[in-house]
């Protein structure tokens, strides 16, 4: 009997996962991540999950386990976080995460303990081609797909991950969890940035840092000064609201000039652009992209996909040149190429 270690949040998605794979006769383990301190209740990967987690695998009558991460997230993810904002660009947190820690160090755990495969309660779905590549699918609930977060995972992972939810809707998620009597059965999803869960990042990082980020100026893109902002990192581009600016006409920030302490508006026209590169890229259906490709792209999670070319331009590194110019590309955001409902890889806008 193969033997599968799960991802136990204490949430529905995972506890479903767990009865799914019980019962397609697998021999499973119920693992707990501790990778943060806060214990906002929406938030996951928090101290508070472990009691839930540990209930659920109790009456479960499965195995549990707990490991304390908080080290490793504190030295990849919300490092990377961090770093990423103070350098003028927007960070993406979740992928950082799954490639590094819940399908890196839990693989490597499943591995110390003995287990065959890792699954999540994420809504994607794995399957492998005629050559033996392992691909990565949308779920097929389209509202809850997730695999923008995982356009990073490499074939290891992907060869040792299970996805049993991928091929459900969440509503029958939740009528599997009351049909079962599962406690969590209408609990809350979770956030998307679990350590934040106010989304005040700019006080954050303060906080994490000792940095003060000072006061500086609003400017056009000639340079006109339009007013004061307060503190570079609390802006983001493509914002409009908040700016707390008296203008007669609609601005948005489009570029913050961090040397200068400077935060670039613009008219809306100006936020758009037909091209961008990204690197660090991880493509799915082959290790290199040997000529130009047609694909649906999109440059954000709840973005729908734009039609788009992509061509490697050196082993790192993608350009993609979108068929009609898209609004607010963030530096540091990550773009993921789909063909169909596959995934053919993604990267970090640069």
């Amino acid at each position: 009997m193969q033997k599968v270690l799960t991802g136990m949040s204490g949430g529905v998605d995972s506890s479903v996962t767990a009865h799914l794979l019980m019962e397609k006769g697998f021999e499973v383990a119920g693992v707990n991540l501790v990778m943060h301190s806060n214990e906002n209740e929406n938030s996951c990967g928090c101290k508070k999950d472990v009691e839930t987690a540990r209930a659920v695998c109790e009456n479960m009558g499965i195995d549990f386990y707990s490991f304390d991460f908080t080290r490793e997230f504190e030295q990849t993810v919300i490092k990377d976080f961090i770093d990423t904002y103070t350098s003028g660009a927007t960070p993406n947190p979740c992928v950082v995460c799954n490639r590094s820690i819940k399908f890196g160090a839990l693989i490597d755990k499943a591995d110390e303990l003995g287990f065959d495969y890792i699954a999540t309660g994420h809504y994607a779905q794995i399957e492998k081609d005629n050559n033996g590549r392992f691909l990565l699918k949308k779920g097929l609930d389209e509202t809850k797909d997730q695999s923008y977060v995982l356009y990073c995972l490499t074939q290891h992972q992907l060869s040792r991950t299970l996805f049993p939810l991928g091929g459900y809707r969440k509503t029958q998620v939740r009528e599997l969890a009351n049909a079962n009597g599962f406690i969590n059965a209408n609990q809350h999803d979770s956030q998307d940035i679990c350590f934040i869960p106010d989304g005040d990042y700019a006080s954050y990082i303060e906080q994490k840092t000792g940095l003060h980020f000072e006061n500086g100026d609003f400017v056009t893109l000639d340079g006109k000064i339009l007013g004061t902002h307060k503190g570079i990192i609390r802006y983001t581009i493509g914002q409009r609201k908040g700016l707390g600016l008296a203008l007669p006409a609609p601005m948005y920030v489009y570029r913050k000039d961090m040397d200068t302490n400077r935060v670039i508006l613009t008219d809306e026209a100006k936020l758009f652009s037909s091209s961008l590169t990204a690197r660090n890229i991880n493509l799915i259906p082959f290790d290199t992209l040997s000529s130009p490709m047609k694909v649906r792209a999109k440059v954000r999670y709840k973005q729908p996909e734009q039609n788009a070319t992509i061509e490697q331009i050196d082993e790192n590194r993608i350009r993609v040149e979108f068929d009609a110019p898209q609004r607010a590309i963030a530096k540091g955001q990550s773009v993921v190429f789909y063909d169909g409902d596959y995934v053919v890889g993604g990267g970090i806008i640069e």
